[in-house]
């Protein structure tokens, strides 16, 4: 088991005893598909989410979990990560910018992720999931940007989205600088940063903002309401669950949540239209309460003639890949990731 989720388990854990395969509880609708029995002895050990969250406590989790990959990405010798402060709409923000080492004297042309991190909104912080970055910077040559972004609840409404958009805008104008190639910069979010990467997409193409080559949400965030058949099935459960969705948004919106006074902006799958996004890589797993708002999402990108590419990875939770990233599941969705990556940064997407 990974260093990040035994920690995570020691603050997290509290139903060791749970042997139920289901593991659903009265509330959660049934029947829903099943966990895959090669990450089941951890989620087993992980258990249910608490019935109440609370943002202190979601961040200290988080931020156990997160620092053993920001302390390996820090020592990685195969990139080089530099920290900036950029401008943003309320003040500067930090932003880390990571290099491939091998050639980094050269100046040419590199691919680019702007990557956007997770955190239900409310937590983590620009390294969380950055440590992919290293795979980027030797499969593709690429420089990955990150930013931090305010956190609900100190922040609000489309700040969030602001200060990603902000992030995008200062890349843009940075490309000769960085040696960035601008025919391959792509938008990249996981989780509430997947909502967030929508969202700054749509600003993108609404304000005529930096042009991009590629749109990848992975694990997306996108829909306040938590009216779908997966919300109601996964109302409890580890790792993520709808009621911890609920919270999340509602740190956001307030009292906004579920009413007709939310924008696309602020919640990704409220937009009525998606015509002109770039080609775009969404994913899920079939066990977790976002999967539903997902393949929504992609059935209205194609309705709209956007280029898109949908998976739904059988019986992962939400983040299936971080609790059990030896599992076969995890290991063909990174193939899958990878493969889109490479085909956008080659022209033949």
């Amino acid at each position: 088991m990974p260093l990040h989720l035994q920690i995570f388990l020691i603050i997290h854990n509290n139903n060791k005893n749970n042997k139920n395969s289901d593991m659903a509880r009265p509330g959660d609708l049934r029947p829903r598909p099943p966990y895959n029995p090669a990450i089941q002895e951890v989620l087993e050990a992980l258990g249910h989410g608490p019935d109440r969250y609370e943002v202190d406590k979601v961040r200290k989790v988080s931020a156990c979990r997160t620092k053993p990959l920001t302390e390996g990405l820090l020592a990685d010798k195969s990139v080089r990560v530099e920290h900036v402060k950029i401008p943003g709409p309320r003040g500067s923000l930090e932003a880390s910018i990571v290099r491939p080492t091998a050639d980094s004297n050269v100046k040419r042309p590199r691919p680019c992720i702007f990557y956007v991190h997770g955190g239900a909104l409310i937590a983590c912080n620009r390294f969380a999931g950055l440590d992919t970055s290293a795979v980027w910077a030797k499969d593709f040559d690429a420089i990955t940007i990150s930013v931090d972004y305010g956190l609900a609840p100190e922040n609000t409404g489309e700040e969030l989205v602001e200060d990603c958009y902000a992030g995008l805008l200062w890349t843009e104008q940075c490309l000769d600088q960085l040696d960035i190639d601008p025919s391959r910069l792509i938008l990249y979010g996981t989780s509430a940063g997947g909502g967030l990467a929508a969202a700054t997409a749509l600003m993108a193409r609404d304000r005529g903002g930096p042009k991009l080559a590629g749109l990848f949400l992975e694990c997306p965030m996108l829909d306040d309401r938590s009216e779908t058949i997966s919300a109601r099935q996964y109302t409890s459960g580890p790792f993520y669950n709808s009621t911890m969705n609920r919270f999340a948004w509602s740190c956001l919106l307030g009292d906004r949540v579920g009413t007709l006074d939310v924008s696309q902006y602020e919640a990704p799958a409220r937009a009525t239209d998606l015509e002109g996004l770039p080609p775009t890589f969404i994913d899920c797993a079939s066990a977790e309460p976002f999967r539903d708002e997902i393949v929504i999402f992609a059935s209205r990108l194609w309705a709209a003639g956007v280029c898109a590419e949908l998976h739904v990875w059988p019986g992962g939770p939400h983040g299936y890949d971080r609790i059990a990233p030896d599992a076969p599941m995890s290991k063909q969705a990174r193939e899958a990731r990878l493969a889109w990556l490479r085909r956008v940064f080659t022209g033949t997407i």
